[in-house]
């Protein structure tokens, strides 16, 4: 699909400058930008490449002026990164504006779905499913039975959501994603093995969630494993069983966070994170990347480490630990004075 300089500054509330019927149907970046592509320009330091750059068109502030010859249509904006985000955010709606229901696939007869849904081919809607309207599953992905799905909600391809998990709305569920399989629950038995703990409980997704791709979330042992309204997952999180994340939080990938934890909203978790079972995270916490969750955390509390510390005490203290070598030596050499 192509769009002209002018159809581009209508949707974004910008004024052109150049030609108004410069046509783009491919986004790209300003240092390898071609001929039919849409660029923009938002950090200073890239500024020489608008002089180079081949892109039909490129999104910058009111505030540029030009100091040479342009080969790029302008468009003038109040901030050029804000708007380069609506458009791709636009430009995704367009890509994934499919609906119908493909064959080979299944819809059981007890289930229901609303308008202007699309169900690709290969998947599989179990019994009693309940999906909302303009809902888009992707070809390979299962649905258990009893299940909800909100409206606007998408599922990419190869999803697998397990039984009585409820979905609400205008979630992004991406491919690979498994939510609502067993939770890790043994009880060592009298053999010496260990015994299976039934898990009967759930999941419950609230509104605007996005789940990445191959991250895992647990069903309950007993009552539900809870991630609430705008929380974010990154790809490859396990999410343990009784789980529950609060509202806005956003975790990066490869964090493990173990049964029965609770996380408090706004919080910021980084990479490879791991957080122990049946821990209390505050809200508004930030926790560095590849930190060590082993005691609860207050409201607004910042920490690193492993076991984490607080943030400015792990700070001094590794000044001390990279140099603990040269310490040592130091203390070895008054002992022998």
């Amino acid at each position: 699909m192509k769009f002209t300089a002018e159809q581009i500054a209508g949707i974004l509330m910008g004024d052109v400058v150049g030609n108004p019927d410069a046509e783009v149907s491919k986004l790209s970046k300003i240092e390898e930008g071609f001929e039919g592509s849409l660029t923009f320009l938002a950090n200073p330091k890239y500024k020489n490449h608008i002089y180079t750059t081949k892109a039909s068109i490129t999104i910058v502030n009111k505030t540029f002026e030009a100091e040479g010859p342009l080969d790029t249509t302008l468009i003038k904006v109040d901030d050029a990164y804000l708007a380069f985000s609506k458009i791709l955010e636009y430009y995704n709606s367009v890509k994934l504006n499919k609906s119908g229901i493909e064959q080979p696939s299944h819809i059981s007869e007890s289930a229901s779905y609303g308008e202007n849904i699309y169900l690709g081919a290969f998947s599989y809607i179990s019994d009693n499913v309940i999906i909302g309207n303009n809902v888009k599953i992707f070809p390979n992905v299962f649905i258990g039975d009893n299940t909800v799905i909100g409206d606007n909600t998408i599922v990419f391809a190869g999803a697998k959501i397990y039984s009585d998990t409820i979905i609400g709305k205008d979630c992004v569920i991406n491919s690979g994603a498994i939510i609502g399989a067993d939770g890790f629950g043994y009880a060592p038995n009298e053999t010496g093995g260990y015994s299976k703990i039934p898990q009967t409980g759930n999941v419950i997704i609230e509104n605007n969630v996005d789940i990445g791709a191959a991250t895992t979330i647990d069903r309950a042992t007993l009552g539900s494993t809870i991630i609430r309204n705008g929380a974010k997952l990154d790809n490859q999180i396990q999410v343990g069983h009784n789980v529950e994340i609060g509202r806005n939080t956003v975790i990066a990938a490869q964090t493990g966070i173990a049964g029965s934890a609770k996380i408090g909203e706004n919080c910021q978790i980084g990479g490879q994170v791991g957080v122990a079972g049946h821990l209390t995270i505050g809200n508004n916490v930030k926790i560095q990347a590849q930190s060590g969750i082993g005691r609860n955390i207050k409201d607004n509390e910042v920490v690193q480490g492993s076991p984490a510390l607080p943030y400015s005490d792990y700070n001094k203290a590794y000044v001390y630990f990279k140099n603990l070598p040269t310490i040592v030596k130091n203390i070895n050499d008054l002992q022998k004075k």
